[in-house]
């Protein structure tokens, strides 16, 4: 490299490369300095051998299966057969090269024929001759491995059965309405209350956001890998990568792993205009299964090189910090800290009210209850993004479920299932919330339909559930997401209860009477107080108290939640892993965008 870069330029780079604790040959080629390809065409000339580009080499020149083969790009490191000589072919990572070039000792008799290559020629290899085998570990490693935590689809028969005993308890329901109603009334009461007073007392128990530990240095940092699902992203998909470059992150040691889908040509052609290079890589989702997000990121896991892996949706701005904060965080924990959950901000609540009581609502949850869950060591489903993982931990759980529409709950209960807990990290993630009706619904319908997948997978053996989470944990798991279904579904019902008898219309025999009311009355008034309190005190730490005003609006608000749930059950029979996807880059105001020119203007 000497004779082809100015001295100046290999000074900077090792300048660079102490300070991070990583290869100059990386801070190189991360700078745009020199090529990968050019760097290791170099090096290998360098060391009396040859830069392999793989492109003519044979699937039966490797003498490794197919999951070896998988295991050969996360490693950088692949045996290729040529006659009676076996040939590695080495992708360097991380001080590789520096070894190589600088070794003054005879290296391993296995490695006297060896040949240079890039990771990206690596990983193309790999893909190409394992698409079948890492596409049935995308869709089918959860169901192969924990068969029992997998929503894959059960045979035809006992799906029927499960259908045809549903529609026998809803008919058996209302036959006995009459006799019942007084009970189950009483009880669904007894259950909304129960959750109210979880949200309340989330409140005194959320912890208030620290600093953290101590920032760490930047040779002290790990490779984190970033995995971003995009799919039609053409509008967004250049601010995510630019906020990915405004990381506060050193760039040699990131990761960050783009996945497609194959027909997915406008986001490619985006891709390939912003000419990428390292530390990106794009990855092609398999073209058969279920097409979720969940697959998609599974189809990138078997290639994350990262101690730490991370999941940014399209849409997100991460905090420049966060991965920093995050690091620092799971260094200060024990290891069954397997996931850190971010805290996910609204950036358009001024589009609308739906915008901001989606504002609201994920500051109530992100910044008040999730903590509290955590502090509290309760398990609780994850955000679908900015969601940190170690992974070793990841992988061993069987990463995420792909016939799961909302992988994020899932993969939250079940890594409290296996041992690991979750932990709030205080860092935010900014995102766009829908503003118009109809891809509001179309996400919350999809958001309820995956919570009860979720409900029904992790309650198939509810002793063991309890065994697993504990008493409280199991509780805590009801309360948060059934019950938040539940209320869905029955609050037109409730409502209606409560009008009829308040109307004093003639009482239908032992459905609605005036005795009613107060019960009614009651949870209703419980269950808004507890989400409005919750929502307010979320706004006021995020310090957008301007936008409380939409809290009056809650009631309406619930009528809508009530319609996508019923939305999502009708989905959840005849359309269980339909993913309708939500379309972003549609915002017409920007938290971020305004802070950004006011800091100018100040400026």
């Amino acid at each position: 490299m000497r004779s082809v870069l100015p001295r100046w330029v290999i000074a900077a780079a090792e300048k660079r490369a102490q300070a991070t604790g990583s290869g100059a040959d990386r801070v190189l080629i991360c700078g745009d300095a020199i090529t990968e390809e050019a760097y290791l065409t170099a090096l290998a000339a360098s060391l009396r051998t040859s830069f392999e580009s793989l492109d003519r080499i044979s699937r039966r020149n490797c003498p490794l299966d197919d999951n070896e083969l998988i295991q050969a790009a996360a490693v950088g490191l692949l045996p290729l057969r040529e006659g009676d000589e076996l040939v590695w072919i080495i992708a360097p990572r991380h001080l590789t090269a520096r070894y190589l070039a600088g070794s003054r000792q005879p290296r391993p008799s296995l490695l006297r024929s060896f040949r240079l290559t890039s990771s990206e020629r690596l990983s193309q290899f790999v893909a190409r001759h394992t698409q079948k085998a890492l596409g049935r570990r995308a869709v089918d490693e959860l169901r192969r491995s924990r068969p029992a935590l997998s929503n894959a689809p059960r045979p035809i028969g006992i799906a029927r059965l499960a259908k045809v005993a549903l529609v026998l308890i809803l008919v058996a329901t209302f036959a006995l309405v009459s006799a019942a109603f007084d009970f189950l009334a009483g009880l669904l009461c007894a259950v909304f209350l129960a959750a109210a007073a979880m949200r309340l007392l989330s409140v005194a128990c959320a912890p208030r956001q620290a600093d953290g530990p101590a920032r760490a240095g930047d040779h002290e940092l790990p490779i984190y890998t970033i995995i971003c699902p995009l799919y039609r992203e053409a509008d967004v998909v250049g601010n995510l990568v630019a906020a990915i470059r405004s990381l506060d992150y050193p760039a040699e040691k990131l990761d960050v792993k783009l996945v497609v889908e194959p027909d997915d040509y406008e986001t490619r052609s985006v891709l390939a205009q912003l000419e990428l290079g390292p530390p990106f890589t794009i990855i092609t989702a398999p073209p058969f299964g279920p097409r979720t997000k969940p697959k998609a990121l599974n189809a990138a896991l078997p290639f994350a090189r990262g101690s730490f892996t991370v999941v940014y949706d399209a849409e997100d701005v991460p905090e420049p910090d966060q991965l920093r904060r995050a690091f620092a965080m799971f260094k200060a924990s024990d290891n069954r800290v397997a996931c850190l959950q971010a805290s996910l901000t609204i950036d358009n609540p001024a589009d609308g009210w739906l915008a901001r009581m989606f504002t609201a609502s994920y500051a109530g949850q992100f910044d008040v209850l999730i903590p509290a869950l955590a502090a509290l060591h309760l398990p609780f489903p994850l955000g679908g993004s900015s969601n940190h993982f170690r992974t070793a931990a990841l992988q061993q759980v069987g990463g995420w479920d792909p016939y799961n529409v909302t992988e994020d709950a899932d993969l939250g209960i079940r890594l409290h299932r296996l041992g690991y807990r979750c932990a709030a990290l205080p860092s935010a993630t900014y995102e766009e919330a829908p503003a118009q009706f109809r891809p509001w619904l179309k996400q919350r319908a999809r958001w309820y339909k995956g919570w009860m997948q979720t409900w029904l997978v992790h309650t198939r053996h509810p002793k063991r559930l309890v065994r697993e989470l504990s008493l409280g944990g199991a509780l805590a798991f009801q309360l948060f997401l059934a019950c938040n279904v539940l209320a869905a579904l029955v609050h037109p019902l409730f409502m209606a209860g409560l009008c009829y008898s308040l109307l004093g219309l003639t009482p239908l025999e032992g459905v609605a009477t005036m005795e009613s009311a107060p019960v009614f009355a009651a949870t209703l008034l419980c269950g808004y107080i507890s989400t409005i309190v919750l929502d307010l005190i979320g706004l006021k730490r995020r310090r957008l108290l301007g936008h409380a005003w939409v809290l009056a609006l809650t009631p309406l608000y619930w009528f809508l939640l009530s319609f996508a749930a019923w939305r999502g059950l009708f989905q959840l029979f005849y359309a269980p892993q339909r993913w309708e996807k939500t379309a972003h880059g549609l915002a017409r105001t920007s938290r971020l965008s305004d802070a950004s020119h006011q800091c100018v203007a100040t400026n």
